[in-house]
């Protein structure tokens, strides 16, 4: 199911789960203590994955898990990866609004992520903003930041 599209012809899609695992290994996963692909919410009901295509080929991934944060309801913004020669070039972006336009659907109006510092600016420039001091992250091994957005 195609849910936006670009004038350069990126367009969003619905995908499996299985659909993001090459993105996450070869973008999430370099130089990382884990090797894991598959997140236990991947199977959750009401988990969407959003993938950016160009030209049949997948070439940015998110996945979009319901899950409260601090007491509200909401939704986690996970795995989000983007072909590194691709980065920068706003496919990050018509994801993110993609995804955030499905969760503000189901009335949810709160988006949260565990931000690698890296990719906090990127987030920041998106409307989040940081909650709380950061974190290194065990999977990672990488500093990380809780950013949240609200919606609407």
């Amino acid at each position: 199911m195609t849910t936006g599209s670009r004038d350069d012809g990126a367009r969003v899609v619905e995908l499996a789960g299985a659909d993001t695992h090459d993105l996450r290994r070869r973008v999430l996963r370099v130089g990382t203590p884990s090797t894991q692909l598959e997140f236990d919410e991947d199977r959750w009901e009401g988990t969407v994955h959003l993938g950016a295509v160009v030209d049949d080929a997948i070439v940015a991934v998110s996945t979009w898990v319901p899950r409260d944060h601090a007491g509200a309801p909401a939704a986690q913004l996970r795995g989000m990866a983007t072909e590194p020669e691709l980065q920068g070039r706003g496919l990050g972006a018509l994801l993110l609004h993609a995804g955030c336009g499905r969760v503000a659907e189901r009335g949810i109006t709160l988006v949260w992520a565990r931000a690698r510092d890296a990719a906090l600016d990127f987030y920041l420039r998106h409307g989040f903003a940081v909650e709380g001091d950061g974190f290194v992250d065990e999977a990672t091994a990488l500093p990380h930041h809780l950013v949240v957005r609200h919606l609407g």
